[in-house]
């Protein structure tokens, strides 16, 4: 699948997407055929409610993420990999690079990894997607906030082509034959990291995992009865998590079926 398509399609099948097109199907259909937009209408508040609320997209969230117990201890590894997920460059009114908090997470256990000594480089990996060409790689302000976790600027590789997941793992390949470089720390969100895995195994790359980014523990069961109630309350927060956790999925899916392109 190409960066274009992985980026577009996929969306039109997440919970807000998909609620927009029932809409419209309760649109074309109010006049004409009243049940079918009635049914339209109650699978789109059902799949709204359900995708936004705390409880459920907490649980879909952690079910994915327990895959990604690392080993304890990390061994040492040739070089410490990380994966971008936002990364700009400093751009007025913006004093300084800015990185999303995935990205900063990310970033910080690196760092902390290259002074634990577990490899002697970090490879910085992330691109700029096809209709972005003209802004600057995400992987330049990465370097940027991690030599200001000093982590020296001779120490730090940039892989600066890379669209998607795939693409991570096949530039980030090429990267380490050129260095003769063999066993890799992949460094990226718990959520992401089945994927991520999975996707540069396939390559061919000994990969061991690195997660970080959990999501915040919540024990429901000793919480009090605000934080219950709020737990079933629509968000739009939760929505976004449940959005994450079902794009990690479907790329599972698709990467078991086609091949690892997304």
């Amino acid at each position: 699948m190409s960066v274009i398509l992985s980026k577009i399609l996929p969306p039109l099948i997440f919970p807000d997407g998909l609620t927009c097109i029932l809409l419209g199907v309760v649109i074309l259909a109010v006049g004409r055929k009243p049940r079918t937009a009635l049914r339209a209408a109650t699978a789109a508040l059902v799949l709204l409610l359900l995708a936004s609320t705390p409880l459920f997209s907490h649980l879909l969230v952690i079910s994915i993420e327990s895959r990604s117990a690392p080993q304890t201890p990390l061994p040492v590894a040739d070089a410490i990999v990380v994966l971008s997920a936002g990364a700009w460059p400093a751009e007025s009114p913006q004093p300084v690079v800015e990185v999303s908090g995935p990205t900063a997470n990310r970033l910080l256990y690196a760092a902390k990894l290259y002074h634990d000594g577990k490899a002697p480089i970090v490879i910085l990996s992330g691109g700029q997607l096809p209709w972005r060409k003209a802004h600057p790689p995400e992987s330049a302000p990465m370097a940027d906030v991690i030599e200001m976790m000093g982590v020296p600027a001779s120490a730090v590789v940039q892989e600066s082509e890379s669209g998607n997941t795939y693409q991570n793992a096949t530039r980030t390949k090429a990267i380490l034959e050129l260095r003769n470089l063999h066993r890799i720390l992949l460094v990226t969100s718990a959520l992401h990291m089945p994927r991520a895995l999975a996707v540069f195994r396939k390559e061919g790359i000994e990969t061991i995992s690195a997660p970080t980014d959990f999501s915040p523990p919540t024990n429901w069961a000793s919480s009090g009865w605000p934080e219950i109630i709020t737990s079933l309350l629509p968000s739009a927060e939760a929505l976004q998590l449940t959005t994450q956790a079902l794009k990690e999925l479907l790329g599972v899916a698709v990467y078991r079926i086609a091949g690892p392109r997304g």
